[in-house]
């Protein structure tokens, strides 16, 4: 069965700027899920901030894979109740790739408990990507790096917490360096942050980048994605332990009671 994948765009700047309407006529989000289809083992659909529950009930996301999250003007019109929600899937499983500007959005800040701060400019600088982990599934197919043309540039210290894995970093013409590709893992969910994607340049127009996109669902994805019991904490009865035990000494429940959370 495809890879389900929601493509979740803010659709703010795409209906309001008329450099990014003329670049990005039906939306980044569909240009991404549109470049992922391309792929016949994903299945790609989007999400957008102004939909109800921003397109990601509960239910939608009890049937998702792996989740894109691209954000920029308002990551704070995003509802708690949906960051939650998304969050509790990734420990579950689901696979979260976050792109760009999404580094301030609540979804990754939560995910990451840091700050998730960067230098940046926007300049239109070209943007060396290098591969500095060739053998990463998600740089299958590419070469040593790939550029692209016009891009914002990032730049270090990305306060973010020591990653699993770099895959990318990027040089600008400026002279900055920054961590372009990056793995973690929270619960059971894989997360992959890419780098490029300012909109106010055809970036998720370019062939190097959709293909690092579909990479990265296919190395997000879980097939044990819906783990609930990752959310338990229960109250193994005496009677229950694997070892014959006694009970002794005070304590503050009782067999089967629930623990304070």
């Amino acid at each position: 069965m495809a890879i389900r994948t929601v493509v979740w765009g803010e659709n703010i700047h795409e209906r309001t700027n008329k450099v990014v309407a003329e670049i990005y006529p039906n939306g980044m989000h569909n240009t991404i899920a549109d470049a992922l289809n391309t792929d016949s083992g994903i299945s790609a659909t989007t999400a957008t901030l102004e939909q109800d529950e921003h397109g990601l009930p509960q239910s939608r996301l009890d049937e998702t894979d792996v989740l894109l999250w691209w954000g920029h003007k308002d990551h704070g019109a995003v509802s708690d109740e949906v960051v939650e929600r998304v969050a509790k899937r990734v420990h579950e499983g689901m696979g979260l790739i976050v792109l760009h500007s999404g580094h301030f959005s609540k979804i990754f800040k939560k995910l990451m408990g840091t700050p998730c701060a960067l230098k940046w400019r926007e300049a239109g600088e070209r943007e060396r990507v290098w591969v500095v982990n060739p053998g990463h599934p998600i740089a299958q197919g590419l070469g040593d790096h790939f550029v692209v043309e016009y891009e914002e540039m990032y730049g270090e210290h990305f306060s973010v917490p020591e990653p699993l894995e770099t895959v990318f970093i990027s040089w600008f013409q400026g002279g900055e360096v920054f961590r372009s590709g990056l793995t973690w893992r929270r619960g059971l969910g894989n997360i992959f942050y890419f780098r490029p994607g300012h909109e106010a340049y055809p970036t998720y127009h370019q062939s190097e980048v959709q293909h690092v996109l579909r990479n990265a669902v296919k190395w997000a994805y879980n097939p044990n994605n819906s783990y609930k019991a990752v959310h338990d904490a229960p109250n193994v009865p005496v009677e229950k332990a694997l070892e014959p035990i006694v009970e002794r000494g005070g304590k503050l429940h009782e067999a089967g009671e629930e623990g304070y959370k």
